[in-house]
């Protein structure tokens, strides 16, 4: 696709890969021009450590630059050499899903066009050659590197179409009984990913990997939870008997954040700071039904001298877990949105290193990227509407470089919001599987 001037989306499953097949290409290129110039990697910022680490493991020797300081140049930039970067440090972000109006195909150079801001002008401006000549005189072609069940058509806007019109026709004749045509057996120019269903993908690509068992576990609201439920539930409603709208929408949305935070516990709902002087150890697992099952697992996961990867969606709820961890004297760290690149390589490391075998993480912020295969159980502490976001977060343990089997915990609270969210999240599960198929493109 690259020779042709075209960009692609390679999409695997995580941990397949993706990261390894991307620094092949680049070497391939070295090796098939004589200037075929830097490459420009842009990513989350959690990721720019992990990119590093593997550039320096399978291409060593090519040089690596990050520019995410102020202070950082691109003025000396030699061909062969990696830039990393991150969304916001170059001024563009990830495309929505549909193409913008009269988007036409993306040619040789067309990446010139996009709205990539100082980094990525800086390194046009660093292939040209004497008289300004492109050196590659081929341009720069857009990669896109999305983890299961994502979709992306990023490389090849106006070639092939936005790819969620064709998610909905497959659904439209899932629900009208009508024979589907799985998206994988599609043939899609730049549509680079593997012909099979996520398990077999697993079990024939990397047949290296354990087994992986995931299981739901039931826990019930305590009697300050369940009192708590039932009146946010009574005034949540009355508010939203008396609108209407896109305000009416805003206070469904609210009602059901609430209600989460309940199920969570108590003290995140009510906003309690962590280690308040009355929430000792003791008092602050007896009030949620899921803390006390989270003690219970890493009572057990600790006795075993396992790591455990323990994701929420909240950050609030992961700092009171960080501190009732540590009033029970579990040593335990937490990866948020908030901290610094160098402090979360260097928590990488340490959990890698066994030295910090509870590694509690926002499911925004470390979803996706980190290589934490030093982890043999993950825990989903709340549950997201999508379950490509867990399945994503899950492999951060279960990809390429796990040598033990990984049991996966899904808390959810009985009679709640969460039981009708697990029930979306398998309906959910059952379309991407009917979409994403399971034949080999022939």
């Amino acid at each position: 696709m690259t020779s042709l001037g075209l960009g692609g989306c390679l999409a695997d499953d995580m941990g397949l890969g993706k990261t390894l097949t991307l620094i092949a290409l680049h070497l391939h290129r070295q090796g098939a021009a004589e200037s075929a110039g830097p490459t420009l990697v842009v990513c989350p910022t959690s990721l720019m450590g992990n990119w590093q680490r593997e550039i320096e493991k399978f291409a060593p020797g090519t040089p690596v630059r990050r520019f995410h300081g102020g202070r950082r140049s691109l003025a000396d930039l030699t061909d062969g050499e990696f830039v990393l970067t991150t969304y916001g440090r170059c001024g563009w972000t990830p495309p929505p899903w549909r193409a913008p109006a009269g988007a036409g195909r993306r040619r040789r150079g067309a990446a010139r066009q996009e709205p990539f801001s100082a980094t990525a002008r800086a390194l046009h401006a660093a292939r040209q050659g004497p008289g300004g000549a492109d050196r590659d005189a081929g341009g720069e072609q857009p990669v896109g590197a999305v983890g299961h069940p994502g979709l992306d058509d990023a490389g090849t806007v106006g070639v092939v179409g936005p790819v969620p019109a064709a998610a909905r026709a497959v659904d439209r004749g899932r629900r009208g009984g009508h024979p589907r045509r799985p998206l994988r057996r599609t043939d899609w120019p730049g549509w680079c990913g593997r012909s099979c269903a996520p398990t077999q993908v697993r079990s024939g690509i990397a047949p290296e990997l354990p087994p992986k068992t995931e299981t739901d576990r039931a826990v019930a609201l305590t009697a300050e939870q369940a009192a708590l439920y039932e009146a946010v539930v009574r005034e949540g409603l009355g508010e939203i008997a008396g609108t209407d709208g896109l305000a009416r929408r805003g206070l469904v949305v609210k009602l059901l954040t609430a209600l989460k935070q309940v199920c969570n516990h108590p003290a995140h709902y009510l906003k309690e700071p962590p280690g308040a002087p009355d929430a000792g150890a003791a008092r602050f697992a007896g009030r949620s039904g899921k803390t006390e099952l989270l003690d219970e697992l890493l009572d057990t996961i600790l006795a075993e001298g396992a790591g455990v990867l323990v994701f929420t969606q909240y950050v609030g709820m992961a700092r009171l877990l960080a501190a009732h961890l540590a009033a029970r004297g579990v040593p335990a760290q937490l990866l948020h949105g908030g901290t610094p690149v160098a402090q979360r390589e260097e928590m990488v490391r340490r959990f890698q290193d066994g030295a910090v075998p509870v590694f509690l993480l926002s499911l925004k912020a470390a979803g996706t990227g980190l290589n934490l295969t030093r982890a043999a159980h993950v825990v989903h502490f709340d549950r997201w509407w999508n379950p490509a976001v867990e399945a994503q977060a899950t492999d951060r343990a279960y990809r390429i470089g796990q040598t033990q089997p990984v049991q996966v915990h899904r808390m959810v609270t009985e009679g709640t919001v969460e039981d009708r969210i697990a029930a979306l999240l398998a309906r959910k599960q059952r379309l991407a599987d009917a979409v994403l198929g399971s034949g080999r493109r022939r």
